[in-house]
């Protein structure tokens, strides 16, 4: 693994090598994506039919698209008990974490006659889309699904692509089937993003789509906003470990081949002030990598998107990783809760060498959608205000307005808008007739 030491320009040039893995650079591909949303939006279920055979070898019909309850009964009798039980595990851990980020909607009387608010409304309709084909990704499920039925939110529209054999992975569906899913469609890609964008015979409109997929999801999602909202544009994985002398730098390869198996475009970055640890890291990883299975795609990824920073001070290195604003960032410093008050820039912050990133991947509770890209600086991880819209809520009663209606006539008047202040006029007109 590289190692490069950390200046104004090696960051600035890692910066701009990492953004190259932005879904935003593969606009190639838009073209097609936007066909296949034109072809939903017109056609409905015969093309989503049609692309699920040509995409994903699944011959469907409409009546076949939707999961039964008796697939969700054979998918427990396929699944190892001792899995369910974790899942239930984490589904706790998860659902108890979220139960914090609730929000209540709240009222202010003011002795003058005046009432404001805010209204808190879960949203109605939100869908979830989760990868599928050859892989299976239960805790993605549990963690777009828990937020949304924390949130109060009424039907949670679950989409994933089925297999060559027309059904479900079986652990996507008791992971849903535990989560809350309200209904689980076997259609997967840009097509499924477009049906939950603007419904179809069979798939219900949504008023919100969540979770992540590949490139073409990203573009379909990115595609169909304004139509629905979309919860991001994910990219890549990616983790940075900030580390000192102190760290174990077995645990520190560990960690961050955790993240560069995901695919050849991950990124794993480590940033110390050690340069006897930095080597002692790039040695375990070779080691570690010999005998992992995903060799290949940890290789590339490491080629392409793989560092390791040897920063002059701790302070330089904290400064790299706020610029930086990795999805995940682990702290294995000597003091690292004093470090976690400086960080500004991450998705997650994972503190001290027994808190691995794949504790939160699973099982911690905070959830594993998280800003990717450099967009931790503007962006949060998916959480229950995701699945909820608030409203302003205003009350004045007559006297109230009447002490402030010439106020508001005159700002009205200032910007030229004669009709809004005419509004505020109307409701006065024969009371300032009389005082004329």
């Amino acid at each position: 693994m590289r190692i490069v030491t950390l200046n104004e320009q090696t960051k600035k040039d890692i910066l701009t090598n990492l953004l190259k893995r932005s879904p935003n650079q593969y606009m190639e591909y838009s073209g097609r994506v936007q066909e296949i949303l034109d072809q939903v939006r017109e056609r409905g279920d015969d093309a989503l039919l049609e692309f699920t055979a040509r995409f994903d070898g699944a011959h469907l019909t409409a009546e076949t698209m939707k999961v039964t309850e008796e697939e969700i009964e054979e998918a427990y009798t396929l699944v190892d008990e001792s899995l369910i039980g974790i899942i239930r595990t984490s589904l706790r851990n998860i659902r108890t974490y979220h139960e914090k980020q609730r929000q209540n909607s709240w009222f202010d009387s003011g002795d003058s006659g005046t009432m404001l608010g805010q209204k808190v409304t879960p949203l109605e309709k939100v869908g979830v889309y989760v990868p599928g084909g050859k892989a299976a990704y239960p805790s993605s499920v549990l963690m777009n699904i828990v937020p949304a039925q924390v949130a109060g939110v009424d039907r949670i529209i679950m989409v994933t692509p089925p297999g060559k054999d027309g059904k479900v992975t079986p652990t996507t569906l008791v992971a849903a089937h535990e989560a809350g899913a309200t209904d689980i469609y076997k259609v997967g890609g840009a097509q499924a993003v477009g049906a939950l964008a603007f419904g179809t015979a069979t798939v219900p409109k949504v008023d919100k789509i969540v979770g992540p997929g590949n490139i073409y999801v990203a573009l379909a999602k990115k595609a169909v906003y304004g139509h629905v909202s979309i919860d991001s544009i994910a990219g890549p994985s990616e983790i940075l470990v900030l580390a000192d002398e102190t760290a174990n730098p077995r645990y520190v390869a560990a960690d961050l081949l955790s993240q560069a198996e995901h695919d050849e475009l991950a990124s794993a970055i480590l940033v110390t002030t050690s340069r006897e640890l930095a080597g002692q890291v790039s040695d375990q990883i070779d080691a570690f990598t010999a005998v992992l299975s995903r060799a290949d795609i940890i290789r590339r990824s490491l080629d392409q998107y793989g560092y390791i920073l040897i920063a002059d001070s701790m302070d330089d290195a904290i400064a790299a990783a706020n610029e930086i604003a990795s999805e995940h960032l682990e702290l294995m410093t000597e003091n690292p809760f004093e470090v976690m008050t400086k960080i500004r820039n991450a998705g997650a912050i994972f503190i001290g060498e027994y808190s691995s990133e794949p504790l939160g991947d699973y099982f911690a509770g905070p959830n594993h959608v998280l800003p990717t890209n450099g967009t931790a600086k503007f962006f949060s991880p998916l959480g229950v205000d995701d699945f909820i819209k608030k409203s302003s809520v205003i009350y004045y009663s007559q006297d109230a307005l009447r002490s402030v209606h010439k106020d508001i006539v005159a700002f009205a008047e200032a910007e030229g808008l004669t009709a809004h202040a005419n509004s505020i006029k109307v409701r006065f007109e024969e009371e300032n007739d009389g005082n004329a």
